[in-house]
């Protein structure tokens, strides 16, 4: 088996604010995650407006999943968050998709687990765990845009953290220079 090592010591990867590169892609995954909070933000508002308590599990439901007024409002304040990274873009917006979206999934395998029981706090069904499953993986994938691919193009950071070697060879040391 095969393996990948750097020679030399580790080096703390700095990325420009304006990367990933804006391609219209880009936009078009911001805006998506965007229009998944704002999503979210009204499944939470209709869950609240049913007046239902806050840790019920009487099978109330917004939007065709169930909720209660803890769900609604941590609906709310992950749709408002998802909203402000879509404004603020690059790689905050980034990171955050990346991070909502593996959270997402492990929510989803919680309350897969708590389906049934007294412990499943946030009135989760089946359809609001496929939901979390769906909405984990498209969050990831519009996170991880620009960042995670086989074929990043030699200029793209992520790409030059991964290959110091290459930086190295490409720029030309301070003695070559007092050669010249």
């Amino acid at each position: 088996m095969a393996s990948h090592t750097h020679s030399g010591t580790r080096r703390r990867i700095l990325f420009d604010e304006a990367l990933p590169v804006d391609h219209r892609l880009n936009r078009v995954y911001r805006i998506g995650a965007g229009l998944m909070g704002l999503f979210l933000v009204a499944f939470g508002i209709l869950g609240l407006t049913d007046n239902i308590g806050f840790f019920d599990t009487g099978g109330n439901t917004a939007i065709g999943l169930n909720t209660n007024g803890a769900l609604s409002v941590l609906s709310i304040c992950v749709g408002l968050l998802l909203f402000v990274g879509m404004v603020i873009g690059g790689n905050f917006a980034s990171t955050l998709n990346m991070v909502l979206g593996v959270l997402f999934i492990l929510n989803g395998f919680l309350f897969l687990g708590l389906l049934g029981t007294d412990s499943n706090f946030l009135a989760f069904g089946i359809q609001n765990v496929l939901f979390s499953f769906v909405v984990g993986l498209v969050l990831m994938a519009f996170g991880m845009y620009g960042r995670v691919s086989t074929n990043l193009p030699h200029d793209n950071p992520y790409w030059r953290a991964r290959h110091p070697e290459a930086e190295q060879r490409a720029t030309p040391s301070a003695a070559d220079d007092q050669v010249r």
